[in-house]
């Protein structure tokens, strides 16, 4: 038999609260720019935002529904295609995970995940261009 279907780690949880406890690392992830967590559990979100983090670098409306949808919250969903993708400059390869000391109380594997580059929360100024040529003709006058 073959494991068709079974891609990722399971847990020990039911679908949806795999993916919500997904949901909830990939977006402290953005809000914090690292956490920590059980290694596994980095392993695995790294594995989905890299991902995202792809799809927010190309920032087209199609890209921002689909990380919106896949993230379960909006605040971090503009924070991470407005300010974080724009800085990140490299193709491939966007967080990295550290492993930390093994936690006291079942002695699990830890480990931190962070973005590889420096990331500022400020958001950048971007000039807008007008978008028609009526209002580029307002602003002339």
């Amino acid at each position: 038999m073959h494991a068709h279907g079974k891609k990722g780690r399971k847990f020990g949880r039911e679908t949806d609260q795999r993916g919500a406890l997904m949901r909830g690392l990939m977006c402290s992830l953005v809000k914090y720019q690292t956490i920590t967590t059980t290694l596994a559990r980095a392993k695995e979100t790294r594995r989905l935002m890299e991902k995202l983090v792809t799809m927010a670098k190309k920032g087209d409306l199609h890209n921002r529904r689909l990380i919106i949808a896949r993230l379960g919250d909006l605040e971090s969903a503009t924070l991470l295609i407005d300010v974080i993708a724009p800085q990140i400059k490299r193709d491939s390869g966007y967080l990295r995970i550290e492993r930390a000391s093994n936690r006291k109380g079942d002695n699990s594997e830890m480990g931190t995940i962070s973005f590889v580059d420096e990331i500022s929360l400020e958001p950048q100024s971007v000039e807008k261009k007008p978008t028609t040529k009526m209002t580029a003709k307002k602003e002339a006058k």
